[in-house]
């Protein structure tokens, strides 16, 4: 307190003398006693001849309250920089390919040729993070801590899984950590004219990224959601067409026509990226019932007489969404169904993820505005699944109807 009440009553004047606050004499007691000054010393003497007293407003007091939920939030945000750095690290590293099993940091540390005392440091965060689990070291006994990959995330950090999302982590991390000049850029110019569609560089990023890192959010956790949801359905056994729209690899439309033995139909997305789904199609022996098809969602034809539209996390990327949902609805048969994934503004991670895209000009519409959308535009039976796991950020599936024929 004493050093508090130096910096809130005096400072230097222009000509390095100091002013002194609007304080009493047992303030002007503690400054001399906090500067272990005497009154009978010469340089004590010195300087009380250079301060000058001056009236101003003091400081607000200190809270006395513990630091604030708002503050922490703040260091947690920069402690969750360091956490994206290591897990990216370990999947630079290989890491997660030496702890199938429990091992030591010295066995990790002499697999990849690190420093084993470091090693075990970082090991130590992970498990922190819930990425691994590990046995502590007990107290009087020799036995090091041990560490594997934890259960429930082996599926999607061991190489060898089907499941795995390693290269779809990094590339999310890459492009996250790339957004801080984007965002400034973003801040001082607002957003960029908008494309009608991406250029041909672009559309083959959008395909490089198909091959791998959609190809293995979609297979991990894009797949078991759609299948779950269709599932639901009880009309399902008669769906025999399907649209699956801006469909990137075609993974959801291969697994449900996996699942009904009669379904057929098309993913539709760019040309280049509808060449990466008709490999799929085919490596999956499925080229006799799905095709693709490219084009632009926003103007180009994507059929008709679909029992089925799957549509996830596309409308962010069409100029308006009112004429798509429109054509949506006609490409749909009486008592079709539309199946309509997206994000919606409101959940914290929403914010967090979409900001660049929504400072772009792109739409995240706010909680409710797509169901509104689709029942203007014809849709007579609109339910809600909230909530659902997707990659990065939670979206709201959306279970539209078209009326029956009259």
């Amino acid at each position: 307190m004493i050093l508090i009440n130096i910096v809130h009553h005096f400072h230097l004047t222009k000509n390095n003398q100091i002013e002194y606050g609007n304080t009493d004499k047992s303030n002007r007691q503690s400054i001399k006693y906090a500067l272990n000054l005497s009154p009978q010393r010469p340089f004590a003497t010195e300087m009380e001849r250079t301060m000058t007293y001056f009236p101003h407003d003091p400081y607000p007091t200190l809270p006395v309250s513990p630091v604030p939920a708002q503050v922490q939030s703040c260091w947690d945000a920069q402690l969750a920089c360091q956490d994206s750095d290591v897990l990216s690290l370990a999947l630079e590293l290989g890491l997660f390919t030496h702890l199938d099993e429990f091992a030591t940091a010295e066995q990790v540390a002499s697999q990849l040729a690190l420093s084993p005392g470091n090693t075990r440091l970082f090991l130590e965060v992970l498990a922190s993070m819930g990425v691994l689990e590990h046995t502590s070291r007990v107290p009087g006994q020799t036995a090091p801590a041990v560490y594997r990959t934890h259960p429930q995330m082996q599926p999607y950090l061991s190489p060898a899984s089907s499941l795995y999302l390693g290269d779809a982590l990094l590339f999310r991390h890459k492009v996250l950590c790339r957004s801080r000049k984007q965002l400034e850029v973003l801040l001082r110019e607002g957003a960029p004219p908008r494309d009608a569609a991406p250029d041909e560089t672009a559309q083959q990023a959008w395909a490089r990224a198909a091959r791998v890192q959609i190809a293995q959010e979609q297979r991990a956790i894009t797949v078991p959601v759609a299948r779950r949801i269709a599932g639901r359905l009880p009309d399902r056994l008669q769906w025999r067409t399907m649209l699956d729209l801006g469909g990137g690899p075609g993974l959801v439309a291969i697994a449900l026509a996996q699942d009904l033995p009669d379904l057929s139909g098309v993913v539709y997305d760019y040309p280049s990226v509808a060449e990466v789904a008709q490999h799929n199609i085919e490596a999956a022996g499925l080229q006799g019932r799905l095709q693709s098809m490219g084009g632009n969602l926003a103007h180009d034809d994507f059929g008709c007489g679909y029992d089925l539209i799957w549509c996830s996390s596309v409308l962010h990327f069409v100029p308006d969404e009112a004429p798509v949902l429109q054509r949506l609805h006609a490409a749909l048969k009486p008592g079709g169904v539309l199946l309509c994934a997206h994000a919606e503004a409101g959940d914290r991670r929403v914010l967090q993820y979409y900001l660049r895209m929504r400072m772009q000009g792109r739409q995240v519409l706010p909680e409710g505005a797509l169901a509104r959308q689709l029942r203007k535009a014809g849709f007579t039976d609109v339910t809600t699944c909230a909530d659902v796991d997707f990659p990065v950020a939670p979206v709201t599936v959306l279970i539209a109807r078209k009326g029956e024929a009259l």
